[in-house]
């Protein structure tokens, strides 16, 4: 599905975006009172520096303003760029800034959504993502943390070896499946249904405290986090 379909079928009462060197901004009509601002990494970019604080200065721009309107991220990229310029210029920390830019938008009362239609890896897919207060995904998707010849040779271990135990430990397996069983992607949407009335009824949903532990859980992808997340519900009772 290519991003025109998709942002067609979400936004049919309108939508303006502005594309260039791999990033989207603009904004779209989900009726004809409400919108939501959108952002993007596409086109298979490997986000490095440039990228990331761009994309960061924009979100901060939309948590600065008094209004509460929702913020959609839309996500088909690499991995981070990892050229010796981004490395030196701190990319570890121009990406640590994108997740907190996110963090601070929802904190501000914007609704962030993740929407991965395409493929996202490493770093990126944790500073974009994965940084939002809600992650959806469409069947194209194809995240991963680390892929497995990567993890192959960080780890030492034979990569026939990952392979084997990335069948039954979907906590670092590759793949949209996997994500789900997790908890990391709480929804997997319809793309042959109207995007728009999935995307209304996510946010039409009370924002919560952080689901994904119990997701996991429940999911059977980390049949150790029941208790990370009684925990993290017992704190959110605390703090309302």
């Amino acid at each position: 599905m290519q991003l025109a379909d998709i942002l067609s079928s979400l936004f049919p009462a309108g939508y303006e975006i502005t594309q260039a060197d791999g990033l989207v901004t603009g904004w779209g009509r989900l009726d004809q009172q409400n919108w939501i601002d959108l952002i993007g990494v596409a086109d298979k970019t490997y986000p490095g520096v440039d990228e990331a604080l761009a994309v960061a200065a924009h979100v901060l721009s939309v948590a600065r303003r008094p209004d509460r309107s929702p913020l959609l991220f839309l996500v088909d990229s690499g991995s981070q760029r990892m050229s010796r310029r981004d490395e030196l210029l701190g990319l570890s920390e121009a990406l640590a800034h994108l997740a907190k830019a996110l963090w601070q938008a929802e904190r501000a009362g914007h609704r962030t959504v993740g929407l991965l239609y395409g493929g996202s890896a490493a770093g990126a897919f944790i500073a974009t993502a994965l940084a939002c207060g809600s992650l959806v995904a469409l069947p194209t998707a194809w995240p991963e943390v680390m892929d497995l010849p990567s993890m192959a040779r960080v780890t030492k271990l034979p990569l026939a070896t990952l392979k084997e135990k990335a069948e039954t430990t979907p906590v670092f397996a590759p793949g949209l499946d996997n994500l789900l069983a997790t908890g990391a992607i709480a929804e997997v949407w319809d793309p042959a249904a109207s995007l728009n009335a999935q995307l209304v009824a996510l946010l039409a949903k009370p924002a919560s405290s952080d689901l994904r532990a119990r997701l996991g859980a429940d999911r059977g992808g980390r049949p150790k986090a029941a208790m990370i997340a009684a925990e993290v519900e017992r704190l959110a009772l605390l703090h309302d």
